[in-house]
């Protein structure tokens, strides 16, 4: 399954000026990861965001938000966002923040 290349520019376009991050080929999708630990992808028509437990449950509240699942088995501390949620550079931005803020806690890969 090819992956939203237009989501993917934005989401390296807001990354671009953080050195700690890095960019990666993965899982038929692109991730973006910050000092080593996996931040955000785009997997398909969606933003994959690690968010952590607690924040990822509140997320899940969200509309355009489902849990992390493409196995069949949901990933704790992760969700999917619709790319029709992450449409502008506001709201893609605000993604990325979420999770920064959870991964600038974990320590360096």
């Amino acid at each position: 399954m090819p992956y939203d290349s237009d989501l993917a520019e934005r989401v390296r376009q807001l990354l671009k000026r953080k050195r700690t991050v890095t960019e990666k080929r993965m899982f038929g999708g692109i991730g973006f990861l910050h000092r080593g630990n996996l931040l955000v992808a785009v997997w398909g028509d969606y933003l994959i965001v690690r968010l952590g437990p607690e924040e990822a449950e509140l997320a899940l509240l969200e509309p355009n938000v489902r849990p992390f699942d493409i196995t069949g088995k949901a990933m704790t501390g992760w969700v999917m966002v619709a790319s029709d949620a992450v449409l502008t550079e506001t709201a893609t931005r605000h993604w990325l923040d979420r999770a920064l803020r959870f991964v600038s806690k974990l320590p360096r890969k």
